[in-house]
C-alpha cells in the first residue's frame, strides 16, 4: 500500500508537470514508451545505470543467442573491432545523450530533434564525398531543419538542458552512421557492431557511473526496491534487445526504401499514442513545426524509395 501510495504521488506530480520540466530525468521508435515511464515518471534521473543496465541485458542475450545458434556473430580480426572502436564511442553518446533528451522533452519533440541527423548525412555526402543528391532529399533536409529550428520558439514545455542533450544525441546519431557507412564491405555485420557497442558501452558507463555520481546517488532513489521500478527495467532491456534484432532481420530482407518507410511507420505511431500516453501540451504551432518534420522524413523516405 505504501509504494502504491508514493507511486501515484508521484505519478500525478509528473503529470501536472509534464515530462519536459526540470528535475524530472535508443533507434528512437524503439521501447521509447518504457524509457520515458522510467526517466520521467518514475524519475530515474541516472543514465549511467540505466543504460549500462540496458547494454548489459542486451549483450547477454545477443551470447545466449550466440551460443544457442539463433545469432550469427564472426570472430573478426583485430584491425576491424579496433576500426569500429570510434563507432561505438559514438553508440555510447547516442544512448546517454538520448536517455538525458528523452527524459525532459515529448517523444514527438524528440523524435523530429533526432530526425536531423539525416541532415548531417546528407551534408557529408554532398559535400564531402560529392554524391548526387535528388532535389527530394534536398528538400526534406530543409524541413527537417527547418521543423527542428522552429521547436524550441512554440514548444510550450520547452526545457534547454533537453534540447541540449537531443543536439548531442543527434551529432552522434549522424556522425555513428557517416562511420557505419565508410566500413569496408564484409568487414563487420550489424550484429557484430551491434555486440561491439554493447560491450563498450557496459564497459565505459560503468567505469563512468562513479565519476559522474550515479553509483552513489541512486541509493537516494525512491522506488530503488519497488517491482514496478524493477519490471520496467527489465522490460525495456528485453524489448530494446528483440527490437534490435528484429530491426537487422528486417534491413536484411528488405530494400533499403522499404525499410525506410517501415521504420517512419513506426515513429509516427510511436508519436501519436505517447501523446496519449504521456502529459504533453501541443499547440497548433507545435504540431506545425512536428507536421513540417513528419513531411521531411516522408519525402526522405520517397527519396530512398526512388533511389532503390
Amino acid at each position: 500500500r505504501a509504494e502504491q501510495q508514493v507511486f501515484s504521488e508521484t505519478r500525478g506530480a509528473t503529470a501536472r508537470r509534464g515530462p519536459g520540466t526540470p528535475g524530472s530525468p535508443r533507434g528512437p521508435e524503439r521501447h521509447a514508451y518504457r524509457e520515458q515511464y522510467v526517466l520521467s515518471v518514475l524519475k530515474f534521473t541516472y543514465p549511467t545505470l540505466f543504460q549500462g543496465w540496458q547494454t548489459l541485458i542486451g549483450g547477454l542475450l545477443l551470447h545466449v543467442s550466440w551460443k544457442l545458434g539463433w545469432a550469427e556473430i564472426n570472430s573478426s580480426s583485430r584491425s576491424a573491432v579496433l576500426t569500429w572502436l570510434p563507432a561505438s564511442l559514438l553508440f555510447v553518446g547516442i544512448i546517454y545523450a538520448g536517455s538525458r533528451a528523452l527524459s525532459r522533452l515529448a517523444i514527438p519533440v524528440f523524435l523530429t530533434l533526432h530526425n536531423v541527423a539525416e541532415v548531417i548525412i546528407c551534408g557529408h555526402q554532398k559535400c564531402f564525398r560529392k554524391e548526387k543528391t535528388s532535389p527530394a532529399k534536398i528538400c526534406s533536409a530543409l524541413f527537417l531543419l527547418a521543423a527542428a529550428g522552429c521547436l524550441p520558439f512554440n514548444d510550450s514545455q520547452f526545457d534547454p538542458d533537453g534540447y541540449f542533450w537531443a543536439v548531442i544525441h543527434l551529432f552522434c546519431v549522424g556522425a555513428y552512421k557517416i562511420l557505419q557507412k565508410s566500413q569496408r564491405p564484409n568487414a563487420l555485420s550489424d550484429i557484430d557492431q551491434q555486440y561491439l557497442n554493447y560491450i563498450f558501452s557496459v564497459v565505459l558507463l560503468a567505469f563512468a557511473s562513479h565519476p559522474t555520481g550515479d553509483l552513489f546517488s541512486v541509493l537516494d532513489f525512491p522506488f530503488l526496491y519497488f517491482y514496478r521500478f524493477h519490471g520496467s527495467c527489465c522490460a525495456s532491456g528485453f524489448l530494446g534487445f528483440f527490437l534490435m534484432l528484429s530491426s537487422v532481420k528486417l534491413k536484411s530482407l528488405m530494400a533499403p526504401g522499404q525499410c525506410a518507410a517501415w521504420i517512419f511507420f513506426a515513429k509516427v505511431i510511436t508519436a501519436g499514442f505517447s501523446v496519449l500516453l504521456f502529459d504533453t501540451i501541443l499547440t497548433s504551432a507545435t504540431v506545425g513545426c512536428l507536421l513540417l518534420g513528419g513531411l521531411g522524413e516522408a519525402l526522405l523516405v520517397f527519396s530512398e524509395r526512388k533511389g532503390s
